[in-house]
């Protein structure tokens, strides 16, 4: 049934219009109403947002208001004006202050300092599970470094702070309680060095109804996900691993390579220098993000998102010193970059619409919180690490100048060699590092980092690029006449040298072919014609073997598609591997699929090599258009031991 728009005869009746709509799903949230209680109002949820039963929009939604330039949140009139937020770096602890990590888990209550609050709190151990292959990597005592984190509520100013200096939006982040790291944090972690993050959930608790206060949407639950990274299924941060708030639990991230109890026993060598598993799994640049089933999209757009930097000084290749290895940009010259959609009302507060089920498009895009901030760039060479953190928004990223991109990294891996392209197209949760030469501009040049992609609703991209305008750019260059050393490599060097080579499948082959067809079913999404259930699993793969997995979308929609555990490999296009793009040629940990999955070319069916090694237990595989997600877009599959009486089914 068609979905009619509100005809406004002025733009403040429009606007009116809008908050009203605002106002009335915020009611709805609050008032915990279900779809049953929605037709009895004559009102129902849709793909479109909340419309009536006979088809015509409430209010005008979100989805539509951007595909008529309907203006909901307030313009950013003095762009340009505030500093581009650098995600700080978490600092370590020599100890934890409550009980030390336990494998078996200690159910232990520790007080901790919650900060903005008046007093101490007791949080409590959120469970009893036992980390895996804890003696192997020394127990306690092969524990490299200690960080206490806590996700909590703040108030943070996604505006011009000249302009609109009150904007305070409740947000939730994450917040480093040994330093005054807040917002988009960053953690650097080294291979061989392992390290335990030690994460409380803080959220606010006030309201009395068991979901906490939570400003019209998210869930005052967690669970962590370290995007990409080669972990037992206990800390992976699965979507059914959530904990409450008052809770706390010991992320532990062995950082090690795949392979290492499995393919590669006797782990490799680069250059000579030797490390535990495959050094041709070294991965690079991660995330953490929150993962809750079903609350996925509202509680990362509400903040809970921030970097996990992985470095291989083990064996000088990516060392987080430019002086060393590959010899890449480092310091205060590698700058992450989370790229995000926001919709805010006329306060300034932040608005999720949980009724639009085909996905959630702002009409305000940030850059690591802030609508279109700045960056002074002296004259040399950058590493920027772009993540796009959706929720629903496909980007592709150029720069104003015209300036090609030197990419060196694709999802969480260092490409074999390096891509020089005019631009980089990201799905949700995809990520691309490039090397950005400053050093041949002139002092006060200036220029822009744009997303040019054209995408209007939740069903995808639709391939077309704009031309570059004011409303396609997001983040602004200013060449200060600051020429400084430059350790790192030439770019001629960069451009040509091998960093990973691809590892060979036919060193594993693959023992076992599965399909996955993503589909959609009565405005929710499915898999294999199911909707997610948390107590079915959907494959079991035996561990130290690799698999064939066929990944199809039907309908034209687009999807990122997202396997946690083990990175993947591309194999072919819609059956032949002659289709593949540039970016398919490297690991990866996101694969696009359906509409306009480059350039404006549909491609409706992906095959992927995945091998399943080391680890034992349930992961996920989902949609990161996280809307999707949390509409029933995930399966979970099982890691089993050969002996498993599911083996291979």
């Amino acid at each position: 049934m068609s979905k009619k728009i509100i005809n406004p005869i002025s733009s403040s009746r429009q606007e009116r219009a809008v908050e009203q709509y605002m106002q009335e799903v915020r009611n709805i949230v609050a008032a915990k109403l279900t779809r049953r209680d929605l037709l009895k109002m004559g009102l129902t949820a849709s793909a479109g947002g909340l419309v009536s039963i006979t088809g015509d929009a409430f209010y005008p939604n979100l989805a539509m208001a951007g595909a008529s330039n309907i203006h909901i949140s307030p313009p950013c009139t003095k762009p340009w004006t505030d500093l581009l937020p650098i995600p700080k770096v978490c600092v370590p602890v020599d100890e934890f202050e409550g009980p030390e990590v336990d494998k078996e888990g200690c159910k232990s209550t520790h007080n901790r300092w919650h900060p903005g609050e008046d007093d101490y709190c007791d949080f409590k151990e959120a469970r009893v599970e036992t980390h895996q292959r804890w003696e192997e990597f020394g127990g306690n005592a092969g524990i490299k470094y200690r960080y206490e984190l806590m996700a909590r509520e703040i108030n943070w100013n996604f505006y011009s702070s000249l302009e609109y200096p009150n904007f305070n939006s409740k947000v939730w982040t994450y917040v480093d309680l040994n330093s005054d790291a807040v917002g988009v944090l960053r953690i650097k972690a080294q291979y061989g060095e392992p390290i335990v993050m030690r994460m409380h959930n803080g959220l606010p608790t006030n309201s009395g109804n068991g979901n906490g206060d939570n400003q019209g949407f998210g869930i005052n639950q967690i669970s962590p996900h370290l995007h990409n990274a080669h972990n037992p299924h206990t800390s992976d941060g699965g979507p059914t691993r959530f904990y409450d708030s008052g809770t706390w639990w010991d992320h532990w991230y062995p950082n090690v390579r795949a392979g290492f109890a499995s393919t590669h026993k006797n782990g490799t060598t680069r250059n000579g220098l030797w490390c535990p598993g495959d050094w041709q799994e070294t991965q690079s640049t991660l995330w953490f993000h929150d993962h809750r089933f079903d609350f996925t999209a509202q509680n990362v757009y509400k903040g809970l998102a921030s970097f996990y930097t992985l470095f291989s000084d083990d064996i000088k290749l990516d060392t987080d010193d430019e002086t060393t290895g590959l010899r890449l940009p480092s310091g205060e010259y590698d700058i992450p970059m989370l790229i995000t959609d926001k919709s805010f009302d006329t306060n300034g507060q932040m608005f999720w619409d949980p009724f639009m089920t085909e996905g959630f498009l702002g009409d305000q895009q940030t850059v690591n919180f802030k609508i279109k901030p700045k960056l002074y760039v002296k004259r040399r060479k950058y590493r920027l690490r772009f993540l796009n953190g959706g929720p629903s928004r496909f980007v592709q990223l150029f720069l104003s100048n015209g300036t090609s991109l030197t990419r060196i990294a694709n999802c969480g891996n260092l490409l074999p060699k390096a891509q020089i392209v005019p631009s980089i197209r990201l799905g949700v949760a995809e990520r691309a590092d490039v090397i950005v030469d400053f050093s041949q501009l002139a002092p006060g040049t200036e220029f822009y980092l744009e997303n040019r992609l054209e995408q209007i609703n939740g069903q995808g991209p639709t391939g077309k690029l704009l031309g570059s305008n004011g409303n396609t750019r997001l983040l602004k260059f200013i060449v200060t006449d600051e020429a400084v050393q430059d350790d790192s490599a030439p770019m001629a060097t960069l451009q040509t040298q091998t960093m990973v080579p691809m590892p060979l499948p036919s060193k594993n082959p693959a023992v076992k072919q599965r399909t996955f067809s993503f589909g959609s079913l009565n405005g929710a999404w499915t898999v294999n014609d199911q909707l997610f259930n948390k107590d079915v699993i959907s494959a079991y793969p035996v561990e130290g073997k690799a698999e064939v997995w066929t990944l199809k979308s039907g309908g034209g929609w687009s999807h990122p598609i997202h396997i946690h555990f083990e990175e993947f490999q591309v194999i072919s296009r819609d059956g032949a591997a002659s289709k593949m793009n540039i970016e398919d040629k490297s690991r990866k940990d996101v694969v696009r699929i359906g509409q306009a999955s480059w350039s404006t070319n549909n491609s409706g069916e992906v095959k992927v090599y995945m091998q399943f090694r080391d680890w034992h237990g349930d992961y996920p595989m989902h949609c990161h258009n996280v809307v999707h997600e949390d509409h029933g877009m995930m399966v979970i599959f099982k890691v089993v031991p050969s002996d498993d009486p599911n083996a291979g089914k």
